[in-house]
């Protein structure tokens, strides 16, 4: 028979924050927990995990009740719990989520949040304060905006004194180090990793943007973006920041997964700009920039490689739109740093 749970719900501000900002403590950007004081009753690297929290009733371990977190044993000496992350990218933190979910006689009365920039694990005087100490609730989500002027590399969670917390969500975007990137050297110039982002679209009912610009393939359809059925003229769109203006030779389009709702074609539209168009004023901003892509088929479920593009130059933006709607997997814009 298979086990019934429980699922934990997103924080209300999880939506609009992940199509705005990338998950820093995703493990798929190289996020590990590399260690804490005691993770007795739950193992610390639960806290990262991607999917939400989940309870199932009635499942025990050797160490007792199974938590899908990160939970420590009740502290009978002096002192707090605390772990320590090393982000995968550096970068900047626009917001943090402890989620307790599930976490109610025994989440943490308090908790606050250090970081550091370091290369090496940090030494004590490398730590600055994030996130001051907060009071938290049990089975609830505690999202707290933060200053996002540097980036940094790790981050120090400590609980008072003790319990669990069910996952940590680091809201931010990377910030990649293009010194050392040679002119000659191609790579995915809007790749996540790279700090590209997604700045603008007009609907993301099903997936965040940013997703097509994240690393491997998608792993199923909610790993991508992927706009309602479209009932009325026109096409839908989204808007790419490249991590570094430069000339794109070489693209990749991957519809993995999308089999009955792939969009039907794509272009690729790109621009070098001084700012960021505003939101509101995107889609009229964009819809005469110089096109790097006509209109191309699309198949279901498949990678499109494409090396024939028209010359535009050094772009920083990219506006992908998709005939008439859809879902896309990634997106891979391949060239060289101007």
């Amino acid at each position: 028979m298979s086990e019934t749970f429980l699922t934990a719900k997103p924080a209300p501000e999880a939506e609009g924050l992940l199509k705005r900002f990338v998950d820093l403590a995703h493990p798929r950007l190289g996020t590990e927990v590399v260690s804490a004081t005691d993770d007795f009753f739950a193992d610390k690297s639960r806290m990262i995990s991607p999917e939400p929290a989940i309870f199932i009733p009635g499942k025990y371990d050797d160490h007792g009740k199974w938590m899908d977190g990160w939970e420590s044993r009740r502290k009978r000496t002096p002192g707090h719990d605390h772990a320590v992350i090393r982000l995968g990218q550096r970068g900047t933190i626009h917001a943090i989520d402890i989620d307790t979910a599930f976490f109610t006689g025994n989440y943490p009365p308090a908790a606050e949040i250090e970081v550091a920039d370091t290369d090496d694990v940090p030494s004590e005087g490398d730590w600055s304060v994030l996130v001051p100490r907060m009071n938290l609730k049990g089975d609830s989500h505690h999202v707290v905006e933060t200053d996002a002027s540097r980036p940094w590399r790790w981050l120090r969670l400590h609980i008072h004194p003790d319990g669990g917390v069910a996952r940590l969500r680091v809201y931010g975007r990377i910030a990649k180090d293009w010194d050392g990137v040679d002119g000659s050297e191609t790579l995915d110039l809007a790749a996540l990793v790279n700090g590209g982002t997604a700045i603008a679209w007009n609907d993301a009912h099903y997936g965040a943007p940013a997703n097509i610009l994240a690393p491997g393939r998608g792993v199923n359809m909610g790993d991508g973006w992927e706009t309602a059925r479209r009932r009325r003229p026109g096409n839908d769109w989204c808007i790419l920041k490249l991590g570094h203006a430069g000339t794109i030779e070489r693209i990749s389009i991957d519809t993995a997964h999308y089999k009955g709702n792939y969009p039907d074609r794509f272009s690729l539209k790109a621009a070098k700009l001084t700012h960021d168009p505003l939101p509101e004023d995107a889609e009229a901003d964009s819809a005469d920039w110089p096109l790097l892509l006509p209109e191309t088929k699309l198949a279901a479920d498949a990678v499109k490689d494409i090396e024939s593009l028209r010359p535009v130059g050094p772009v920083t933006h990219v506006r992908l739109d998709i005939f008439p709607d859809g879902g896309v997997s990634r997106l891979r814009l391949f060239g060289r740093k101007a």
